[in-house]
C-alpha cells in the first residue's frame, strides 16, 4: 500500500485502497512529501515514468533516495554525485512552486509541476509530454520547411516575374493587362515610352486620357466585344510623346474564368505606322510600274511616227531649200513635231525607258549651279536656301537630269510658296541600314540625300497619291504639263534610288530624292560634237533593221544622204540570214525591240562577234531593261540625219 494508513479502520482503509487505485490508473505521476522530504503517498505511473524500481516507493522513503538514484545513474548528465544530490535537495527544501521540462537520457519529455500543500507538505505531478514536443518540433520542422519553400517559390516568382517584365519590356509593343471593370493591373515599359505612364501604377491609368476621347470612342465597340468573350484586332490613329502620330493595331484576348465569365483581357499593341508606309509605298510603285509599262509602250509607237514625220519634214525641206512658201509650212510642222518628242521624252523619264548617261559626280556644284541658275525666276521677298556641305557629294547620275529634276522640284515649291515664303535645298550623305532601305525598297549603303523644302500650301493625302502619275497637275489648264513630278520619279527610279514626300495641308512640302552615293570619281564621257556631212561619199554597206516600214524609209534615206549603200530588214532573224550571207557590212543600224525571237541586241552582239561588223548603232523609241551606255551606243527616236550622222561617227572603231 502506497499510503500510511497505521491502524485505520476497515472503512478508512477501503478509502485509502480505493484513493491509491484511483492514483495508479491515471496516466500523471504523483507525490506527496512531507516537511522533512519524506514520501506520503505517490502511485505507480511515478515509478514508471522515471524508471525507478517498485521497492523503493513506501511511506517514509526520502526523497533525496530517489535523487540519488537518478544521479548514479547519469540522469543529471556527468559530474559529482554528491554535488548533484545536494544541489536538488536544497532546492526542494524550499517547498517553492515549479514547473519545468525535463528531458531524460532515453529523450522522454517529462513536465514537472510542483505546488506546496499547507499543512500537507508538497505535491508533485509528473506528465510525458514526449509526443506532444514531437509533435510540435514536426510541426515547427514542417512549419520552417513549409516557410521555406514558400520563400524559394516567391523568390522564383519574382524572379519569374521579373524576367517576364524584362522580356516584356524588351518586345517593341505595348504589352498590358487590365481586368472586367477595365481597370489596367500590368502594363510594360512601352506605355512610358508611348505615352509618358508609370508602369509601376498601372491601375490610375485611363485609356480614355491618354489615347483621347475622340480616339477612344472609336476603340470602345471593339473593348465591349473583347468583354463580351471574343478576340478582336483592330488599328486606330493615337498621338504619342512630343505631339508625332503613330498607325497602331491592338489586339484584345479574353481571359475566361472557370465559370464562364470574363475576367479581363490581355492587350499587345504594335506601331504599324511604318508597316502601312511601306505597304501604300509598295501600291504606289505597283501603280507607277503599271503606268510606266502602259506610257512606255505608247511612247514607242509615238517616237516611230514622230521619226517618220521629223524624217519627212527634213527631207522636204531640204528637197525644197530655196521655197520659202515650203519653208513656210515645214518649219511650224517640224517645231511641233520636236515639241511632240519632248514630251515623249517626258513619258519616257516616267517609264524609266530614257536612257541615262550617268556617271560619277560631285553633287554640290550641280546642285549650285541650279540654286544661282533659278533665283532669277523667283520673286524678290521669296528665299532660297542652298546648302550642299563643305565636302565633295559623289553620286553616280545623270548629271542632266538630276539638274532638270531638281529645277522641277524647285519651280513646284515656288508655285506652292507666296511671294514671302522660304524654299529649302539640302544634300547630305546618309548610310541606310537594312531596315530603313527595305522601307524604301533599296539595297543598305550609302546614299546621297537631297531634300527641297517649302513652306507653301502642302498637299492633302489624294494628291501626293496622284503626285507621280503622268498629266495628272493641280495648276490650272495650260502652266503645266503635269509631267514634271513624273520625270523625277522615273529619273530617279531609273538611277537605283528612292523618292519621299512628306506634306500637310498649309504646312508645307519636303521632297527627298536618294541617289546612290559612289566613292570613286570617274572622268565623265565628253559629248559627241559634229558629224560627217551629207555628201561624203561611199561609206560603205549598211544594213537597216526595223519592223515599221514607214521608219524604215525615213531612216534609209538619212543613209542613202549620208553615203552608204543599204540593205534591209524586217526583223531579227532575216537580219540574221543577211549578215551570214552578205559580207563587208559597215554598219548595222537596228531597231531594239523587233517581233520574232531575235531583238536588236542579240542582232548586235551577233554582228560583232561572228560576222566582223566594225560599226554598230542601236535605236529605239525606249530603251528596254538592259540597254545601257555601256553597250552598242543608242540613238533615242525620233532624231535627225545630223543627229544620226554624230552617233555613226562615235559608233566608228
Amino acid at each position: 500500500m502506497s499510503l500510511a494508513a497505521p491502524r485505520l479502520s476497515d472503512d478508512r482503509l477501503k478509502r485509502y485502497e480505493s484513493l491509491q487505485a484511483a492514483l495508479d490508473l491515471i496516466d500523471q505521476g504523483f507525490t506527496l512529501i512531507d516537511r522533512e522530504l519524506r514520501f506520503v503517498a505517490w502511485n505507480k505511473t511515478f515509478l514508471r515514468l522515471l524508471d525507478f524500481p517498485p521497492e523503493m516507493g513506501f511511506v517514509g522513503a526520502h526523497f533525496e533516495s530517489f535523487i540519488r538514484y537518478n544521479a548514479q545513474r547519469g540522469d543529471y548528465g556527468d559530474g559529482d554525485v554528491a554535488a548533484h544530490v545536494e544541489e536538488r535537495v536544497r532546492a526542494a527544501r524550499n517547498f517553492e512552486p515549479h514547473d519545468l521540462e525535463r528531458t531524460r537520457p532515453g529523450g522522454v519529455v517529462l513536465r514537472v509541476r510542483g505546488v506546496p500543500v499547507p499543512g500537507h507538505g508538497f505535491v508533485t505531478l509528473y506528465s510525458d509530454i514526449s509526443a506532444q514536443r514531437n509533435a510540435e518540433r514536426q510541426i515547427h520542422e514542417q512549419t520552417l520547411l513549409l516557410e521555406s519553400r514558400v520563400t524559394e517559390r516567391t523568390t522564383e516568382l519574382r524572379r519569374s516575374e521579373a524576367q517576364m517584365r524584362l522580356i516584356t519590356d524588351s518586345i517593341p509593343a505595348l504589352v498590358a493587362y487590365f481586368d472586367h471593370h477595365q481597370v489596367y493591373r500590368y502594363m510594360n515599359r512601352g506605355y512610358r515610352e508611348w505615352f509618358g505612364l508609370d508602369p509601376a501604377n498601372p491601375g490610375v491609368v485611363s485609356a480614355k486620357q491618354y489615347v483621347g476621347a475622340a480616339t477612344y470612342a472609336g476603340i470602345q465597340p471593339h473593348l465591349a466585344r473583347a468583354l463580351a468573350g471574343e478576340a478582336v484586332s483592330f488599328e486606330y490613329e493615337t498621338a504619342v510623346l512630343g505631339g508625332a502620330h503613330v498607325t497602331a493595331r491592338t489586339t484584345l484576348i479574353p481571359e475566361i474564368s472557370a465559370d464562364g465569365t470574363v475576367a479581363g483581357c490581355f492587350e499587345l499593341t504594335f506601331d504599324i505606322s511604318e508597316q502601312k508606309r511601306a505597304h501604300a509605298m509598295l501600291v504606289q510603285a505597283q501603280k507607277m510600274e503599271a503606268l510606266g509599262q502602259l506610257t512606255g509602250g505608247l511612247a514607242h509607237d509615238f517616237n516611230n511616227i514622230l521619226t517618220v514625220i521629223l524624217g519627212n519634214l527634213d527631207a522636204l525641206a531640204r528637197a525644197c531649200g530655196g521655197d520659202a512658201t515650203v519653208a513656210e509650212f515645214v518649219e511650224p510642222a517640224a517645231e511641233a513635231a520636236r515639241r511632240g518628242a519632248d514630251l515623249i521624252k517626258g513619258l519616257l523619264s516616267f517609264a524609266r525607258k530614257h536612257p541615262l548617261e550617268a556617271q560619277a559626280a560631285d553633287v554640290a556644284p550641280l546642285i549650285a549651279s541650279v540654286g544661282r541658275m533659278v533665283r532669277r525666276s523667283l520673286p524678290e521677298g521669296l528665299q532660297l536656301d542652298v546648302a550642299a556641305g563643305g565636302a565633295p557629294l559623289w553620286a553616280w547620275i545623270d548629271t542632266h537630269q538630276l539638274q532638270n529634276a531638281l529645277l522641277n522640284l524647285i519651280l513646284n515649291a515656288r508655285d506652292a510658296t507666296s511671294a514671302k515664303g522660304r524654299i529649302a535645298v539640302h544634300a547630305s550623305m546618309h548610310v541606310l541600314d537594312s531596315v530603313e532601305a527595305a522601307a524604301r525598297q533599296l539595297e543598305a549603303g550609302s546614299y546621297l540625300r537631297i531634300d527641297v523644302s517649302d513652306n507653301g500650301s502642302g498637299m492633302d493625302d489624294a494628291t501626293q497619291a496622284r503626285v507621280f502619275e503622268p498629266f495628272f497637275t493641280t495648276k490650272p489648264h495650260g502652266l503645266g504639263t503635269g509631267l514634271g513630278m513624273a520625270m523625277v520619279y522615273g529619273f530617279v527610279k531609273q538611277s537605283g534610288g528612292a523618292i519621299d514626300i512628306r506634306s500637310k495641308v498649309d504646312q508645307g512640302t519636303t521632297v527627298s530624292l536618294w541617289l546612290p552615293a559612289c566613292d570613286i570619281a570617274i572622268a565623265p564621257i565628253g559629248p559627241m560634237d559634229g558629224g560627217p556631212d551629207a555628201a561624203q561619199g561611199d561609206l560603205g554597206l549598211a544594213l537597216l533593221v526595223d519592223d515599221d516600214p514607214a521608219v524604215r524609209q525615213v531612216v534609209r534615206r538619212h543613209l542613202l544622204d549620208l553615203g552608204f549603200v543599204v540593205i534591209e530588214a524586217e526583223s531579227g532573224d532575216e537580219a540574221m540570214q543577211i549578215l551570214e550571207q552578205t559580207p563587208g557590212i559597215a554598219l548595222l543600224l537596228t531597231d531594239v525591240v523587233m517581233p520574232g525571237g531575235v531583238d536588236g541586241r542579240v542582232l548586235a552582239a551577233h554582228a560583232r562577234e561572228r560576222c566582223g561588223v566594225q560599226r554598230v548603232l542601236l535605236m529605239s523609241g525606249y530603251a528596254p531593261d538592259g540597254v545601257a551606255a555601256a553597250e552598242p551606243p543608242l540613238l533615242a527616236k525620233p532624231f535627225t540625219r545630223t543627229e544620226l550622222a554624230s552617233r555613226i561617227e562615235a559608233a566608228s572603231p
